[in-house]
């Protein structure tokens, strides 16, 4: 009980030392004070039972305590109060902040409106979506908006705490969230097209023996492929990207069993000579 009281004093006290630089550390304060206001009406209950415990232990055990636990015992009203006292000072002190912070907010607010604006423009020309992109030229942008997204994302939640800390009416981003569902659906399509890339090109690499032992294992591959594919959603089916996507796909799927069937022991010379002959290699 005891250690756990002082652990529980030394986490707020860590809250309460931490300097309020920005919205989330005056949120941190702010809830530490809070949680010091609530803690003052029934602390006083929670030591007694505490200190009555040690005074019995003192009285019929004195040898019992280590000096760690007996200093800790002792330790304990004086940093409680310690940390009431530290409480009211800071208290003071955000009364101040919380009004510099609030119109810095205010301000924030208002350029990060413009700020999301401005992206939502961007991604719909200069993104993903502009119309006749290859597919890696596609992947590249996305990633490169995905990155901004999250910067923008970070400051409309810094923006979304503040509001709350403050008791301010939170500010709909439309545009923000339009965007985000667009990255999130996006994601699926090109998760799926750099893992068959990523895929393919390894097999692109592997010496012909290679690919005779693991051609099942393969097939089995190019199928999940096949499914995770027709599984996506309707709108990404438009998209160049799908249909380069699904063009591999379905080639692979013919490729391989044309694969397995020259690693049987029945192929000849002159079947590998009619393969050299229609491909030209």
């Amino acid at each position: 009980m005891l250690e756990s009281l002082m652990d529980e004093l030394k986490q707020i006290q860590l809250k309460i030392d931490k300097p309020a630089v920005d919205i989330d550390s005056l949120g941190s304060v702010m809830s530490a004070l809070e949680e010091i206001r609530k803690k003052q009406s029934d602390f006083s209950h929670q030591i007694r039972p505490v200190n009555e415990m040690y005074k019995l232990l003192e009285i019929y055990f004195p040898d019992i305590m280590d000096k760690d636990e007996s200093d800790n015992k002792d330790a304990l009203d004086k940093r409680w109060i310690g940390l009431v006292e530290q409480a009211d000072t800071v208290r003071a002190e955000m009364h101040v902040k919380k009004a510099e912070f609030k119109q810095g907010l205010i301000s924030n607010v208002q350029n990060l409106i413009v700020e999301v604006d401005d992206f939502r423009e961007a991604f719909v020309k200069y993104g993903p979506s502009e119309p006749g992109l290859a597919p890696n030229e596609a992947l590249e942008r996305l990633k490169a908006k995905r990155d901004e997204f999250e910067v923008i994302k970070k400051k409309y939640d810094t923006a979304n705490s503040g509001e709350s800390l403050f008791g301010l009416p939170h500010q709909e981003y439309a545009k923000l969230v339009e965007t985000e569902n667009e990255i999130n659906l996006l994601d699926k399509l090109y998760g799926l097209y750099q893992k068959t890339q990523s895929t393919f090109g390894l097999w692109n690499e592997l010496p012909f023996l290679s690919v005779q032992e693991d051609c099942a294992k393969m097939v089995e591959i190019v199928e999940n492929f096949q499914r995770d594919c027709m599984r996506l959603p309707g709108q990404l089916k438009k998209w160049l990207t799908y249909t380069h996507l699904k063009n591999e796909i379905d080639d692979m799927i013919e490729i391989l069993p044309v694969i397995e069937g020259l690693a049987k022991d029945s192929i000849r010379d002159r079947h590998w000579e009619e393969v050299i002959e229609l491909t030209g290699v």
